[in-house]
């Protein structure tokens, strides 16, 4: 039985790689597929951002030559490569969707209207945000959290591929430690590396909760919504 009745899945761009150095694995796409499919399965109305870092990321390529309001468009267009790729993935699986566009391409994305994506979610969809906010200078952590909000969701879901939040970089520092649950304060305070300023100040003033996972562990999702103590939990 489902715990939440809507959530806000944010996953990064760089996990599709899988163990590619760019691009998307085919295999990666079909495994998080079918684990979204397990809470889809539950009941539970799902919408979902992914970055796109395993294509373009423009604030690390913003040396290259490329000023930083066009990289920023670029990534925005990546995200929606990796939208498609998902909800490809998402179709195969038996699962209805619509992806939902920041900006204007109506050949292969509806535009994002907030009324149109709730209706989809009462009708059993999954929607897929792209594009991040469809401004520069914001990530698509931040879009997450914004779409987390208009839709009314009552958890925002971050997938990574560690177990949660620690003091330091788990996969460099052995001895870092793991958090169970946090305050947002203490995110800011501590300087946790979580999402950035302008997502957790968002989290914080909309009393949104947040819970970051690994979503490479099998049955993680589905543990996690179903209301079992699954990465680390941060809240108000």
């Amino acid at each position: 039985m489902a715990k939440y009745k809507r959530i806000l899945l944010k996953l990064s761009g760089e996990a599709l790689m899988g163990n590619k150095n760019f691009g998307i694995e085919s295999a990666v796409l079909k495994k998080y597929a079918e684990e979204i499919k397990l809470i889809h399965d539950l009941g539970t109305q799902i919408g979902i951002v992914i970055g796109g870092g395993n294509i373009y990321r423009g604030v690390e390529n913003s040396s290259d030559g490329i000023d930083k309001s066009t990289g920023d468009h670029m990534g925005m267009l990546a995200t929606v490569i990796n939208a498609l790729a998902l909800q490809n993935a998402l179709e195969r699986v038996g699962i209805k969707t619509r992806c939902q566009s920041a900006i204007s391409m109506e050949r292969i994305a509806e535009p994002y209207i907030r009324r149109k994506a709730i209706r989809h979610f009462e009708k059993g969809r999954v929607v897929i945000f792209a594009a991040g906010t469809g401004n520069p200078y914001f990530t698509t952590d931040t879009a997450a959290v914004l779409r987390a909000i208009e839709i009314d969701a009552e958890l925002i879901i971050k997938g990574t591929r560690v177990d949660g939040i620690y003091s330091d970089d788990p996969e460099k520092n052995s001895s870092a430690e793991k958090f169970k649950s946090l305050s947002y304060s203490d995110v800011l305070s501590k300087n946790l590396k979580v999402m950035d300023l302008t997502a957790i100040t968002l989290c914080k003033e909309n009393n949104l909760p947040l819970v970051v996972f690994n979503m490479n562990i099998s049955g993680n999702l589905k543990k996690l919504i179903s209301g079992e103590e699954v990465g680390t939990f941060v809240n108000s």
